[in-house]
């Protein structure tokens, strides 16, 4: 084989690596799930076997496909062992970093949601609907849902409206702090939920703001986002000091002060 025909293979196998990659940017292809077979993704990408082959061999040099043994081809863990780093630990270990995350999240979804109201497509609504049903068929089962599996249910409806923004770096950005987020998450469905009050507005406030993004108004998304956010917020907020009364009237009462 020349040098010509060497370089052709190269820029064809580079060409449909980058294809490839702006599908896993773009949300299309996921972390953790296996690619679709080969037939498939040469009709989606209008390419031959053997240029996938190729475009599939870059991607897994550069750390972006795992092909185990055994396995099908998957989209790798891309962020490597970051989740593992001292500072996400710190930020783990401290309850200070509860409500910084609060205020991280009121910034990035507030963005995301007036940005999948004015971007979002039906498809991605019909994802939103399912992800807003799911999480609502657990709030009414009779038997109480584990308050994990519901904040995995209430971080899934948030992430369907990330995805929605079709802006794939807020969407990673929100991903990478998944485990974070997830710990604000639980936070407010461990203490709140079982408070009829705080459970009804919670229930209200995903309602408008499910209802804002499907009916494409953008501000009001925005702003129904950013107060459910901050009502989680002052909720916890109130928690924290009622116990830290409690503990204070309970040593007075005990002699301690």
């Amino acid at each position: 084989m020349d040098g010509q025909q060497l370089g052709a293979r190269r820029q064809v196998s580079d060409v449909v690596a980058e294809r490839i990659e702006r599908l896993i940017v773009d949300g299309v292809l996921k972390v953790g799930q296996p690619l679709p077979s080969e037939r498939r993704l040469c009709e989606k990408l209008g390419i031959s076997r053997s240029a996938l082959r190729e475009g599939l061999k870059v991607l897994r040099g550069r750390g972006i496909i795992d092909t185990a043994q055994g396995r099908d081809s998957r989209v790798a863990k891309l962020s490597g062992e970051r989740d593992a780093s001292p500072l996400m630990h710190l930020f783990n270990s401290q309850p200070r970093t509860l409500y910084d995350l609060l205020e991280v999240r009121g910034l990035l979804e507030g963005e995301s949601a007036r940005l999948a109201a004015l971007r979002g497509t039906e498809a991605d609504f019909v994802l939103l609907t399912r992800r807003y049903e799911e999480m609502l068929a657990a709030h009414a089962q009779e038997n109480p849902v584990d308050p994990r599996e519901h904040a995995r249910l209430d971080h899934a409806f948030h992430l369907a409206i990330c995805e929605a923004s079709h802006n794939p770096v807020l969407v990673h950005t929100l991903q990478s702090l998944t485990d974070l987020m997830l710990s604000t998450v639980f936070a407010s469905v461990n203490n709140l939920y079982h408070r009829p009050a705080q459970k009804r507005q919670i229930d209200r406030q995903h309602s408008r703001l499910y209802h804002a993004v499907i009916e494409r108004l953008p501000e009001q998304a925005q702003r129904a986002a950013r107060d459910h956010i901050h009502s989680i917020r002052d909720n916890l907020q109130e928690i924290e000091q009622e116990e830290q009364r409690l503990v204070r009237a309970t040593m007075r009462l005990e002699g301690w002060a």
